[in-house]
């Protein structure tokens, strides 16, 4: 790998002095939080899952479709799997591909694989053909457990890959032990009343339900896993480029998840907490704090496999009461845009978490109107494992929301980087940077991609901007490469949206600059409406009473949808690529 050079020195040959920025957070720390988490908690993933399922064993652990599944099921069910995995011949260190929704069967494939010494590569459901053969080609997965309602994506995308074992299963497999009767009429319902699962070939696939019972009649042969080995390939969403494996270890996973769970100590431990877990599994965001935080807790997990479908979401929820939810800021607003969440008693809510997008302040104000609880933001990414910044639990009821995106965690660094490499100091922007436990190894198989973003002494260049306050917060700015500029001034995307999201006709918002003969580029915002009377005169007048004159958009676009991640971020690279007639890369 050739390594990033450190930020240069202003110090003659020695090396530049820290910036005053660094470890001015400690002062703003909640009381019980340490500065320093115990990395070696857990020697691997798998001794964690093995010491909680055994803990909490007879605590219901996931709830699909209304039928639960407790710890010690899981952990049954999971070394049936990892047991059928070795008796398939895959041996540690191998990639096992899952290609699954927020059903009973993630969590059973992800801590089989991992207790077969494998190496997850989490899958899109949604992928098209194209997107999954790059996936599987670039990880050289070759095991695939894929819900049935994708085979035939799957299907067409095997031409060229490793792939020989393959394992399918439908919705309603797991939701029940021995016959299953409601398993067995909801995969019926699927299948040929509703037609949702596309006809498919595979003939060397098997079926979970087999798999399971072939695996359970063996017992799992141990695996020496340490914390230094890969446990996930965890693809990026190739909003900046071809999709990326970072490689996280179990170490790295190991530490996220104890220093989310020191951050909340004392929080959400008295009893067992249940969490709204509408966000996929397979991203990183969900993953550690809805899998792998709350089974730390002993939490409850209430799987949501549409979260789009807001209908089918509150009818799943009817008669759930949850303590805790994690969300993005569209699925928040999509919530409070319905009449029966609105109505919902709250009385036990403790928190609400949100990551993965800004929230914008609109969002968050009507949010604590309705639940009486504010949205407590983090920051993170995949190259993190994902989380690098954390607000205290109670600061929404201590002050209104204001977008920090919170304190560095525990054993966690951060600076910010100017555009000549040097280091930035208080209140001074810069691209954020980070160095802890939890940051990734590097891409696979790509030293080229990991050298522009990780340097010699570890810090990871994320390609945000930010800055921090005197009080050691944080706060974005905004992506580096959504960047505007007008004039040769910057103008930052996040800070328009948040304007014209304030305004109770907009449902959604994006800022993307155009190209400009004049100005170089000139901002223009997509809108979709709430209010179907909305215009844009309305609009440009909103930006111009809250914003200097060259950040009010010149353009405004009404649809009647905006393009989306697999979490529901709004992708303005797809907007820009659409605006300049290039395809977003894979």
């Amino acid at each position: 790998m050739t390594d990033l050079p450190c930020p240069p020195s202003t110090t003659g040959g020695a090396a530049r002095p820290a910036p005053d920025t660094d470890g001015i957070w400690y002062a703003s720390y909640p009381a019980d939080v340490p500065r320093e988490i115990d990395v070696h908690s857990y020697a691997s993933l798998t001794q964690f899952f093995d010491d909680c399922t055994a803990r909490y064993g007879q605590r219901v652990a996931y709830v699909s479709a209304g039928s639960p599944m407790t710890y010690a099921a899981l952990a049954r069910k999971a070394a049936a799997f990892a047991s059928w995995l070795q008796r398939a011949g895959v041996q540690p260190g191998e990639r096992v591909a899952i290609m699954l929704p927020n059903t009973l069967q993630y969590p059973v494939a992800l801590f089989g694989a991992l207790k077969a010494g494998a190496i997850v590569v989490n899958v899109n459901p949604l992928y098209t053909a194209r997107e999954l053969t790059h996936q599987l080609q670039d990880s050289g997965a070759q095991t695939i457990v894929v819900f049935e309602n994708f085979a035939k994506t799957l299907e067409d995308a095997l031409p060229g890959t490793r792939v020989k074992n393959i394992v399918v299963t439908g919705l309603g497999d797991l939701l029940g032990e021995g016959f299953n009767l409601k398993g067995r009429f909801i995969n019926f319902m699927l299948r040929h009343v509703k037609k949702l699962v596309p006809a498919y070939r595979l003939p060397q696939a098997v079926k979970l339900l087999g798999a399971l019972a072939q695996g359970a009649r063996h017992p799992v042969a141990p695996v020496a896993v340490k914390s230094g080995d890969l446990a996930f390939l965890q693809y990026t969403g190739g909003t900046t480029g071809v999709a990326k494996g970072a490689m996280l270890t179990h170490g790295n996973l190991v530490a996220n998840l104890v220093q989310a769970k020191a951050w909340t100590a004392g929080q959400l431990d008295a009893d067992q907490e249940t969490v709204l877990t509408p966000l996929p599994l397979y991203h990183i965001y969900s993953l550690t704090v809805n899998a792998m935080v709350f089974m730390a807790l002993g939490g409850r997990n209430i799987l949501i496999a549409n979260p789009r479908d807001i209908k089918r979401v509150m009818k799943t929820i009817r008669h759930e009461k949850f303590s805790c939810i994690s969300a993005v800021n569209t699925l928040y607003s999509a919530l409070l845009d319905n009449e029966e969440f609105r109505q919902r008693d709250f009385s036990g809510l403790k928190l609400a978490m949100a990551g993965g997008m800004a929230t914008q302040r609109a969002v968050a104000e009507r949010f604590k109107a309705v639940t009486g609880q504010p949205i407590i933001e983090g920051y993170g990414l995949t190259e993190c494992s994902p989380i690098v910044t954390l607000n205290p639990v109670d600061i929404g009821h201590q002050h209104d929301f204001d977008g920090m995106i919170g304190l560095p965690a525990p054993s966690t660094q951060v600076r910010f980087r100017r555009d000549d490499g040097t280091w930035a100091n208080i209140g001074e922007a810069g691209e954020l940077c980070v160095k802890g436990p939890q940051v990734m190894q590097g891409y696979w198989n790509r030293p080229d991609e990991t050298a522009k973003v990780l340097d010699a002494d570890g810090w990871l260049a994320t390609g945000d901007i930010g800055v921090m306050d005197a009080q050691g917060y944080v706060r974005l700015v905004d992506r580096k490469k959504d960047l505007i500029i007008v004039s040769g001034f910057n103008v930052y995307p996040n800070e328009i949206e948040d304007v014209i999201a304030s305004h109770p006709g907009v449902r959604e918002v994006a800022a993307i600059g155009v190209p400009d003969p004049v100005q170089g580029e000139r901002v223009k915002v997509f809108v979709v409406r709430r209010d179907p009377t909305l215009t844009e005169d309305a609009l440009i007048q909103l930006c111009r009473e809250q914003l200097t004159g060259y950040k009010v958009p010149r353009i405004v676009e009404f649809r009647d949808a905006l393009p989306q991640s697999n979490i529901g971020k709004i992708l303005r690279r797809a907007l820009r690529d659409e605006v300049v007639g290039k395809k977003a890369p894979a």
